[in-house]
């Protein structure tokens, strides 16, 4: 239900409610203001004053670390970027902080007073001041159940979402507030919290959804009713695809800026897979690796020339995509399907230059028994993978998660061991990236 005050979830909205607390921003929607990053790379978040303050203490950043008067350890519940990847959002069990990526700083921070204060997840809307809050931790400031659509300029919830089961995801646009729990999606206008799109799903504990931001446009992707499928909402041209992507079950997938691009990966998390969203045809094929790894993010650049992966193996991929994204959303006669690379015929051994390098440095038994395979004209379809392009190795034990930095040919990778790292590839050459920049955002004072 859509309300200020509601004390019995239910997900039917009242179609005729509108919060007084959103005109402020109704109205910027109506005139076309659409809240992009200021110039100066400036947080609106800076307006907010100390003294408006109302059942929460603010901080305010400045360049100099800020000393933590609660001696006890902050937990970090969750992290992730905003939607143009320029800022992220962390939920602790005390709050919440607003980082900005490049120049790497916290701009924003808020600590709820009392015996609450976790929050589970936070989802900002590009660098405007709203924001989307879910409880979380052991003393959650708000219910598990509800979204709580947060004003920062006026330090309060200005709305929320019940439901009758915990919330697992949210996801903003301009236009739309997308809401995904274990079963079911929802998906509201946000100009009066009305309630659009009911969709029914597998069972999605990881709150698997992905949306399209660009104006005109929405796509969503999420899980579909069957093992390893995604369903893919076309809502501008009313059209609803089924993509049969991976024999076991979805573990993750992202979306290129466009919608025009899928990528997915599986519970097997050894390959990646990139389809046309808009015809559910396979484009391209990547490999992560030969052993099972459970993939914790996919990512596009802004131009969906290069896709990075992260996994709880410790690194970081970055691969090359043949695709051009602009050119998905139409006709393609004369775009021949991704074929894998073959050996040539002047030698049964050139798939050797395929094979990652730790490979032909320790050679095997099982290496030297597939080079006998060749030979006898049996190329093994491990060999004639795509393989990424540069890698960055992490430290084991995190969940890390991926995005491409707004400087060309740079990665920034966020760690719920509260690790920043901001790093550069040589598309040329590739190999292993360059760390360009580490902190440690629970700690501001350990960086190196």
């Amino acid at each position: 239900m859509a309300a200020i005050s509601s004390s019995h979830p239910n997900p039917d909205p009242n179609p005729n409610f509108i919060s007084p607390m959103l005109q402020p921003y109704l109205e910027q929607q109506r005139q076309g203001f659409q809240p992009d990053p200021p110039p100066d790379d400036e947080s609106q978040y800076d307006a907010v004053s100390e003294n408006d303050s109302r059942d929460s203490s603010t901080t305010h950043i400045n360049n100099s670390p800020i000393p933590n008067p609660n001696p006890n350890p902050i937990k970090l519940l969750h992290v992730s970027f905003n939607q143009d990847y320029g800022c992220f959002a962390t939920g602790t069990d005390r709050g919440f902080r607003i980082f900005n990526c490049d120049p790497f700083r916290e701009i924003f921070r808020r600590d709820f007073d009392g015996n609450g204060g976790g929050v589970g997840a936070v989802e900002m809307l590009f660098r405007c001041n709203i924001l989307a809050l879910v409880g979380g931790g052991d003393s959650p400031q708000y219910p598990l159940n509800k979204v709580m659509i947060w004003d920062d300029h006026q330090s309060r919830c200005i709305g929320e979402l019940s439901f009758r089961s915990e919330v697992r995801g949210v996801r903003l646009r301009r236009d739309r507030i997308i809401v995904v729990l274990e079963q079911k999606i929802f998906v509201y206008n946000f100009a009066d919290l009305k309630l659009l799109h009911q969709i029914e799903t597998i069972a999605n504990p990881k709150g698997l959804c992905a949306v399209s931001q660009v104006t005109g446009s929405f796509v969503l992707v999420c899980p579909g009713l069957q093992k390893g499928q995604v369903r893919v909402e076309h809502y501008a041209s009313k059209r609803t695809k089924f993509v049969m992507a991976h024999d076991s079950r979805i573990a993750c997938f992202a979306l290129s800026q466009d919608g025009n691009l899928l990528a997915t990966s599986s519970s097997k998390g050894t390959l990646v897979r990139i389809y046309n969203t808009q015809d559910g045809s396979l484009l391209q094929e990547v490999r992560r690796g030969a052993d099972r790894a459970e993939i914790y993010s996919l990512a596009f650049s802004p131009t969906a020339q290069w896709l990075a992966v992260s996994s709880d193996k410790g690194t970081v991929h970055v691969f090359s995509l043949k695709v051009n994204s602009g050119n998905v959303g139409s006709e393609r006669p004369n775009s021949p399907e991704p074929q894998p690379s073959v050996p040539t015929s002047s030698s049964s051994l050139s798939f050797i230059k395929g094979i990652p390098t730790r490979y032909c440095a320790f050679p095997s038994i099982e290496l030297m028994s597939l080079i006998a395979l060749a030979c006898h004209g049996v190329l093994p379809k491990y060999f004639s993978s795509e393989w990424s392009v540069a890698q960055f190795r992490l430290p084991e034990g995190s969940q890390y998660i991926v995005a491409f930095g707004h400087q060309k040919n740079t990665v920034v990778i966020l760690g719920l061991d509260g690790s920043f790292y901001r790093c550069k590839f040589d598309p040329a050459t590739g190999g292993e990236m360059t760390q360009l920049e580490y902190h440690n955002f629970l700690k501001p004072e350990e960086a190196f």
